[in-house]
């Protein structure tokens, strides 16, 4: 996998814990841990963007953030288990690999030259 797709996985991990803690943040540092990890995923974000496709990686990141994030909900902080919504998961889990699937590298484009 290339390193800059993995810059998008760890963007939305962190998009993750933001979005977490803008509902459950409580304290000094609960927020300043939630403004500490919304500056690094949109930071590796934006330094994944300068070489993939800024669509396809805004795509990828926010479904894998709210996959993530619905995930959390279910594990960590007790939201029910409803399997509707693990299927609707899993469906826009599917989308996100296809759209990795589809999209060429440029990097990759230029390597065999």
């Amino acid at each position: 996998m290339n390193t800059n797709w993995m810059k998008v996985f760890v963007a939305a991990l962190f998009e993750v814990f933001w979005v977490i803690g803008l509902k459950h943040a409580d304290s000094f540092l609960t927020w300043g841990g939630t403004i500490i990890s919304i500056i690094i995923s949109f930071y590796v974000l934006i330094m994944a963007g300068r070489s993939l496709p800024v669509g396809t990686v805004y795509a990828v990141f926010v479904g894998l953030g709210t996959a993530g994030t619905v995930i959390s909900e279910i594990l960590f902080f007790g939201e029910p288990f409803k399997i509707m919504k693990v299927l609707f998961i899993l469906l826009l889990l599917a989308g996100v690999i296809g759209l990795k699937i589809v999209t060429k590298d440029p990097a990759a484009e230029g390597a065999g030259s």
